[in-house]
């Protein structure tokens, strides 16, 4: 009798398992053979698949594949802002960088406990990235490893940003949601400096390049108002009086055009930061007032270093949802 709990995945896996029948062919493939030799069974498979593809089915799947949908965004806007994206990421001491379009099998899974369901997963042990921020923290944790090897209290912070286009397995709903799109993501790497020091004054860092790159998006046709930055203490109250300090009162009084506040309402990306997050918001053209920017702190170079002392924060800024929904013409 089936489970009323069981997932929809998990049904249609026994689907699978049963059409297969072959006993035991879940646990050979995911236990018993190494993973390079899952590759080479996988590529044969889809050599042989591939090779029963006609003109006409592919032209079918290209018209039909959610994943392979071109971009409703002007190809020279998005260049004009990656440009304005770039010179200002140096301009805030981050250094830019160019992310493969892959990256290592469990990258989102491993810190970021995503569901690999929602990742497109490759059959050479690899993923499409879906997420820039966690390729970028794996960077950061190659780069503090350096500086650690040097001195093992160093404090040094690695800042690095990277706009990407990513693609995501899940249905998404809302406005303009699609499987592919593309984003700037950024990353701050450092030491725990006590007294969260190091989580706000990031925190800060990375919301003013999100405002800087908001404010000059109309060089790529954009036409952004009544931006509202909003901050939530995840820890109950215990960091609100730093976090009103150094992140609300100084985004304020730096930024007097720009609505700075708590939100304590919020409730996604609680279970996936930690301590505190942020969130940007502006009003389109049109007047809805839609989620543009998003980050936090995170424990993940913590976990790849293990250093219970390492910290990071990161954020993600939707460039095409910037040009999408902002255009000055509708």
């Amino acid at each position: 009798m089936d489970r009323p709990d069981r997932t929809e995945a998990e049904r249609r896996l026994d689907r699978v398992l049963r059409a297969a029948d072959a006993p035991g062919l879940l646990e050979a493939l995911t236990e018993r053979l190494a993973p390079t030799d899952l590759q080479t069974l996988l590529l044969e498979v889809y050599r042989r698949r591939a090779a029963d593809v006609t003109p006409s089915r592919l032209l079918a799947q290209y018209e039909t594949n959610r994943f392979v949908s071109l971009s409703p965004v002007d190809p020279l806007a998005q260049a004009r802002l990656d440009a304005v994206i770039h010179e200002r990421l140096a301009a805030h001491g981050f250094v830019g960088v160019t992310l493969s379009p892959v990256s290592p099998l469990g990258t989102n899974s491993a810190v970021a406990t995503v569901d690999q369901n929602n990742v497109l997963t490759t059959i050479r042990n690899t993923e499409v990235v879906a997420d820039p921020t966690n390729v970028l923290a794996l960077e950061c944790a190659l780069r503090r490893r350096e500086l650690l090897r040097s001195d093992p209290r160093a404090h040094d912070r690695v800042r690095m940003g990277a706009t990407h286009r990513v693609t995501r397995a899940q249905q998404f709903e809302g406005r303009g949601t699609m499987a592919h799109f593309a984003l700037l993501a950024l990353c701050t790497a450092g030491r725990d400096e006590g007294s969260l020091r190091f989580e706000t004054s990031a925190l800060v860092e990375q919301i003013e390049v999100q405002l800087d790159v908001i404010g000059r998006s109309h060089v790529a046709g954009a036409q952004v108002s009544d931006v509202r930055v909003s901050v939530t203490d995840l820890t109950g109250g215990r960091h609100r009086d730093a976090l009103r300090e150094r992140v609300v009162d100084r985004l304020a009084a730096s930024h007097p055009d720009v609505s700075v506040g708590f939100d304590d309402d919020r409730r996604h990306g609680v279970g996936y930061y930690v301590d505190a997050c942020f969130e940007v918001h502006a009003r389109t053209p049109d007047g809805a007032e839609l989620s543009i920017g998003d980050g936090g702190l995170i424990r993940w170079t913590a976990a790849l270093l293990a250093n219970a002392k390492e910290r990071l924060a990161i954020s993600g800024l939707g460039t095409e949802r910037l040009l999408a929904e902002y255009r000055a013409d509708g």
